[in-house]
């Protein structure tokens, strides 16, 4: 999700600078850019086998050079060192994606044992695909978290591709069982940049029952919107639950963003409604609310989040332009009911699954994209701020599946 905001801001901002400040500051980063890309695979070559004035030991040497060189796969232009500045982004990405898989993909450990090994156990010494082999798939992937209509779907049509392909191979039927889960994954991934303002701040407006994280994932997503550029603002409209403001502020003072907060009590309609007068004037990028997990009874909390959305759209037309659900991976099928609840009452644009580090049922992630038909934005799997991860599809499948040679 961080991705797309990021290119659409850009975009807009870009179009709204006048033309003689941005040109010419972005005619030489592009011939920074250019110049880099042309020089960059020469010095790599050359610059490498000159030591420094003083000799070090060989072994030294042989450091310095590594370090300089950066990583094995990363490519040639980013060693340059006049070109540190220009071409940052994509190489350091490309610099640092082994790292954030291999973390992904060992946080997903406890998913990958009670799915992925058991599943390679159930494919071993196997020499033919039967029907006693989709009986065991089955319990794996209904005990997965999958859910029984989804267990069901996937081995249904991974008979028919089984059929289709003439297949006889076990190990061929795995590959099959991936690529359905993938598709799953990949069919409602639908981009939330269509509903991207032209102008004035990007309203997300969070939704979840207590105890999912959520006031965490906001002071999260928070901090990951403040590094790319973009001014955020953060509002206290869950004024029900206990210390919920004064959690929520001590997120703003560790990020460093704004946030806009009455006392407790007081009318969560009427924070938000103050808050967007705040915010419009003072330009800030991205508006992000809290809402509150529980009133005394459900339909007080639906009847509250749908007069907060008509604030909403009243003050800035078009907002929420994302309303997104935390929901708890650990809870497993509940995290479905929460899902379906919220989205009848508040229709939910996207999803964030948190702690997922803590489960062992992180099929959830398929079964709810399935039933559901939500996007994931993103995905918590652990405590520190980068470990609110933007979700992507294939990434998850591939860090599920992983085997040693890439963790």
């Amino acid at each position: 999700m961080l991705g797309w905001f990021k290119k659409k801001l850009g975009k807009r901002q870009e179009a709204d600078r006048p033309a003689p400040e941005s040109g010419a500051p972005a005619e030489k980063a592009a011939a920074a850019a250019a110049e880099t890309e042309d020089a960059a695979p020469e010095p790599q070559e050359e610059t490498a086998p000159p030591a420094p004035p003083a000799p070090p030991p060989p072994a030294a040497e042989a450091e310095e050079d590594a370090r300089e060189d950066g990583p094995q796969d990363t490519p040639p232009e980013p060693s340059a060192g006049q070109s540190a500045q220009a071409p940052r982004e994509e190489p350091e990405g490309k610099q640092r994606r082994p790292g954030l898989f291999r973390r992904l993909a060992e946080r997903l450990s406890k998913t990958r044992a009670n799915l992925v090994s058991r599943l390679d156990a159930v494919f071993l010494g196997r020499k033919t695909i039967d029907a006693e082999l989709f009986d065991e798939l089955e319990e794996v992937l209904v005990t997965a978290d999958l859910g029984v209509r989804t267990t069901l779907a996937v081995l249904d049509e991974a008979r028919r591709r089984v059929k289709r392909d003439k297949l006889s191979d076990p190990a061929a039927l795995k590959e099959v069982l991936k690529t359905i889960l993938l598709e799953y994954l990949e069919e409602v991934d639908r981009p939330a940049e269509l509903v991207m303002p032209d102008e004035g701040p990007f309203v997300i407006m969070v939704l979840g029952v207590n105890g999912v994280g959520k006031t965490t994932t906001i002071g999260k997503l928070a901090w990951k919107f403040k590094q790319a550029g973009q001014k955020v603002l953060l509002v206290a409209a869950d004024t029900f639950r206990a210390a919920a403001i004064d959690q929520l502020k001590v997120w703003a003072e560790r990020v460093g963003v704004d946030i806009v907060a009455q006392q407790q009590g007081a009318d969560p309609s009427s924070v938000v409604f103050d808050a967007l007068d705040y915010a419009r004037p003072r330009d800030f990028d991205v508006v992000i609310i809290d809402t509150a997990g529980r009133l005394h009874t459900k339909v007080n909390l639906m009847a509250e989040l749908q007069k907060i959305r008509r604030v909403i759209g009243k003050k800035i037309p078009g907002a929420p332009h994302e309303t997104m659900l935390v929901v708890d991976a650990t809870t497993g099928q509940n995290g479905i009911s929460q899902a379906r609840l919220f989205n009848e009452a508040v229709e939910i644009t996207g999803l964030t699954l948190t702690k997922l580090d803590g489960t062992a049922k992180g099929g959830i992630v398929i079964n709810i994209c399935r039933e559901c038909k939500i996007p994931i934005r993103f995905i918590g799997i652990g405590e520190q701020m980068e470990d609110l991860r933007d979700f992507a599809p294939q990434e998850f499948i591939d860090a599920l599946f992983a085997t040693g040679e890439r963790g």
